[in-house]
């Protein structure tokens, strides 16, 4: 009997160890493909950030002759094909995003699951093993028990019956040899007893343990390695579905490049090319035949539009001074590079281009700094009205120095403007009186237009929608500034018109509101914009017809109507 439970608990201890190396081998195989994800997803994003670093690469840098070449067709389909290849590295990192949160991370989880459930079974069924175990030693010694005292009860009737068939023995001797023969046939019963019992529980418990605890435990071991099989199963699922996904975009990727490769176009680059080196020069005249006679000498004599001059000879004018030398195609221009200020050394058509160019920028500086104006004038307002958010003399050293600046800005256009009219003057198609007076009209009104919208702007410069002196005089010199006198009018005082709304905003903080002009907020709430920030960082916004005030820029989520004027979403 002994050796035959000894085999049995040793079977079930041998299959409890088998089972623990097959579960620890899966285990190990979920942790192997977990790291073998997490190195393709390194692989991603290192792949994505090679392919970003080689599209930033070859983007045309600010102020070099690539960002010129920008207006030829194919190097905007190149500069489209990088932007195509910039999205396309951004497809790679959502792959490795994926690829982290839907089945690294997932994996990570689960296997602490699967571990502690591994780990709970595993002492389950030891707890089980221990328990029979005990419950077999309490049965043996039990046994045990019974047969020492049946020995020591048949020993103890063995003597009694001696001392009573010997004649010499006292009758109270042999009493006591019949009390202690009865307690040891007591005794042997109870062992009995006892042993009986201790054996009708262990028959019950090796049944429950081999019939129930055990097939239970081996069940949830099997369901348990089942789930981690389907896991894994789910996981390669959502390997391929993770790079299946962002196929879509990667072939708009692709069908973006091949678009901007459609799109080059041979013969508007080459008339692009024929546009930037256009000169403007009229072509030479007619050389006169000089007759030769004895005695005579062959006069060298050639027009201001003869060949000869244009290579850089340097004819006598009648009142002293020299023409200068024209450029004409395939003879090398010498004055390449820096040049004279007014681009006097360049062919008319280039030189008009270079001072519009000129123009345009100091333009663009110009309004840069009125906007700049702006901003202070505004922010010297808010601190006037409210001294505890700062001292409105700090704001005066700025402003006069913007001052400045549109000054010098303003002198610079007019030496400029001078010299493209002069220009425009000389280029043959531009001869027309009419033409070119038309064209200064056009100029003219463009500026005064710009004037009047910077004028309306002022009128809301300012937190409580007032309208200063300061600000009065800066709209003097925005009307210097185009010379147009019938603006005039624009200034008159009037009854304030509601603004329109240019766009919408939504709160991302919320705003208390406590300084006059500004309105209280709270997060999530939508308002509708009525002026757009100017540089210091409020945004004026409308509740309802009654309620409106400024914000600060960075509380709020604003969107701009694409059709307002000079309207821009951003965030």
């Amino acid at each position: 009997m002994e050796e035959r439970m000894g085999n049995c608990w040793s079977y079930t201890k041998d299959q409890f160890d088998n089972l623990e190396k097959h579960t620890q081998s899966g285990i190990e195989f979920v942790e192997r493909y977990s790291k073998f994800v997490k190195e393709r997803s390194e692989i991603e994003i290192n792949y994505a950030k090679q392919i970003r670093n080689l599209s930033k690469k070859y983007q045309p840098k600010k102020n070099s002759r690539e960002e010129e070449e920008n207006k030829y067709t194919s190097c905007r389909a190149f500069l489209s094909t990088l932007n195509e290849l910039n999205d396309y590295a951004g497809q790679h990192e959502v792959i490795a995003e994926n690829l982290t949160s839907q089945i690294i991370a997932e994996l990570s989880r689960y296997l602490t699951e699967l571990k502690a459930e591994r780990k709970l079974h595993f002492n389950d069924g030891r707890k089980a093993q221990q328990q029979i175990e005990i419950s077999w030693k309490q049965l043996e010694s039990s046994k045990r028990r019974f047969e020492r005292d049946c020995k020591e009860a048949d020993r103890a009737q063995q003597y009694f019956e001696r001392m009573d068939s010997d004649i010499n023995v006292t009758k109270a001797d042999v009493e006591k040899a019949r009390q202690q023969a009865q307690m040891r046939h007591q005794m042997a019963a109870d062992s009995k007893t006892e042993y009986s019992n201790y054996l009708t529980k262990f028959n019950q418990e090796q049944n429950e343990h081999y019939y129930t605890l055990i097939p239970n435990i081996f069940q949830k071991l099997q369901e348990m390695e089942e789930r981690r099989i389907e896991r894994v199963g789910v996981s390669m699922k959502t390997y391929a579905e993770v790079d299946r996904e962002v196929l879509p975009i990667v072939g708009k990727c692709l069908d973006g490049m091949t678009k901007a490769a459609e799109s080059i176009e041979p013969k508007t680059d080459s008339k692009q090319v024929v546009e930037s080196y256009k000169s403007g020069f009229e072509p030479p005249g007619d050389v006169e035949f000089e007759d030769y006679g004895p005695g005579q000498t062959m006069k060298r004599t050639v027009s201001e539009t003869s060949l000869s001059n244009s290579r850089g000879e340097a004819k006598e004018r009648p009142g002293g001074g020299k023409s200068k030398g024209k450029l004409w195609p395939f003879i090398k221009n010498k004055n390449k590079g820096s040049g004279p200020e007014d681009f006097s050394h360049l062919p008319p058509e280039q030189r008009r281009k270079k001072l519009q160019a000129k123009i345009d920028d100091i333009n663009k500086d110009i309004q840069k700094e009125m906007d700049q104006k702006d901003a202070l004038t505004k922010m010297k307002g808010v601190y006037e009205k409210n001294p505890q958010m700062g001292d409105p003399a700090s704001v005066d050293p700025r402003l006069a120095e913007i001052a400045m600046n549109i000054e010098k800005l303003q002198s610079e256009m007019q030496k400029f403007e001078g010299w493209l009219a002069e220009v425009e003057g000389r280029l043959p198609w531009k001869s027309d009186p009419s033409r070119r007076q038309s064209g200064l009209y056009e100029t003219q009104n463009s500026n005064s237009t710009t004037v009047a919208n910077n004028c309306a702007q002022d009128r809301e410069s300012s937190p409580d929608g007032s309208y200063t002196e300061e600000q009065s005089s800066e709209t003097q010199v925005k009307v210097a500034i185009a010379n147009t006198p019938e603006f005039d009018d624009e200034f008159d005082d009037g009854d304030e018109e509601t603004l329109p709304t240019i766009g919408t905003c939504k709160a991302i903080y919320p705003f208390e509101g406590h300084n006059e002009g500004t309105i209280s907020v709270t997060e999530g709430e939508l308002l509708y914009v009525i002026e757009q920030d100017k540089g210091d960082g409020w945004t004026r916004v409308r509740r309802n017809e009654e309620e409106e005030g400024y914000v600060p820029t960075s509380y709020v989520e604003v969107f701009l109507e694409t059709n307002a004027k000079g309207a821009m979403t951003y965030i």
